[in-house]
C-alpha cells in the first residue's frame, strides 16, 4: 500500500506574530510537492492566527492537549476545543513533554485515546534516550511506548507515528539512514504482530531528530521512512526543501 509522504513542522515555543507570518507567507508562495501531506504546529497562542494565514494545502496542529473534553484543568486545552476551532491535528508524547513535563507512557496513551475520540488525528512521538540506545534498549523502549497506546486504542488509522531518538533532537546529531530505517522497520513489524498487517502496511512512520535539507533526501529514500517531524529547520526556508524531499 502506498503511504503518502508526511512532513510536520513543530515550531515548539518559538515565534512571534511577525515571524510566523513570514514563515506562512513563504509556505503559501512555495511550490510544495502535492504528494506530501504537510502539517505545522505553532505555539498554542498562535494556532488560530496561523490557521487563518494559510492559503495552501498545509494543515495546522496543536503541540499537546489533555485527556478530558472540559473541566477544572487550569492551563490545559482539550481535543474537543481544538476540533471546535478547526484544528485537526495534535502532537502527543513528544520527548520534551515526556522528559520536562512528566508525561508518562500511560498519560500519552490516554491523551492519544482522547484526541482520537475528539476527532483529531495524532502525531504520536516515541523514541529512546542516548543511555537507552547505548544499553541496547532501543527496541524495547519504543515497543513499550507503543504497547501502552495499544492498550487504549484499536484503530490506528488516524495516527502518524514519529520515531524521534531523544539524543538526536536539537543536538545536531542525527541517526544514520540505516539506524533510522532499522527502528522504523522494527516498529512496522511490531504493528504487524500486535495490531494487524493492514495497520502495519498503512501506518506512516516518520523520523524526527535534527532533520535538515542536507540529510532529508537520503533519509527519505529508506523504505520504512514515510516522512519527517521537523523541529528547528521548520522555522527556516529550508523547510520547503524538506517537504520536497521525495521529488
Amino acid at each position: 500500500m502506498a503511504r503518502k509522504f508526511f512532513v510536520g513542522g513543530n515550531f515548539k515555543m518559538n515565534g512571534s506574530r511577525a515571524s510566523l507570518e513570514e514563515i506562512i507567507e513563504r509556505l503559501n508562495a512555495a511550490d510544495l510537492d502535492p504528494n506530501t501531506e504537510v502539517v505545522v504546529a505553532p505555539p498554542t497562542i498562535y494556532l488560530l492566527h496561523v490557521r487563518d494565514l494559510i492559503k495552501c494545502a498545509v494543515a495546522v496542529s496543536a503541540q499537546n492537549c489533555y485527556t478530558f473534553a472540559s473541566g477544572a484543568y487550569t492551563g490545559e486545552i482539550s481535543p474537543v476545543q481544538l476540533k471546535d476551532c478547526f484544528i485537526n491535528w495534535v502532537i502527543i508524547g513528544h520527548s520534551e513533554r515526556r522528559t520536562l513535563f512528566g508525561d508518562t507512557d500511560e498519560l500519552v496513551a490516554n491523551k492519544t485515546k482522547a484526541s482520537l475520540a475528539g476527532g483529531l488525528s495524532v502525531i504520536l512521538c516515541i523514541g529512546e534516550t542516548l543511555q537507552e540506545r547505548e544499553a541496547g534498549q532501543t527496541f524495547s523502549v519504543v515497543e513499550r511506548q507503543l504497547a501502552a497506546v495499544s492498550k487504549e486504542i484499536t484503530d490506528w488509522s488516524n495516527i502518524v507515528i514519529a520515531y524521534e531518538p531523544v539524543w538526536a533532537i536539537g543536538t545536531g546529531k542525527v541517526a544514520t539512514p540505516d539506524q533510522a530505517q532499522e527502528v522504523h522497520e522494527r516498529i512496522r513489524a511490531w504493528l504487524a504482530s500486535n495490531v494487524s498487517q493492514a495497520t502495519a502496511d498503512s501506518t506512516r512512520i516518520i523520523y524526527g531528530g535534527s532533520v535538515t535539507a542536507a540529510n532529508s533526501k537520503e533519509l527519505a529514500g529508506k523504505p520504512d521512512i514515510d516522512g519527517f517531524l521537523v523541529g528547528g529547520a521548520s522555522l527556516k526556508p529550508e523547510f520547503v526543501n524538506i517537504v520536497n524531499s521525495r521529488r
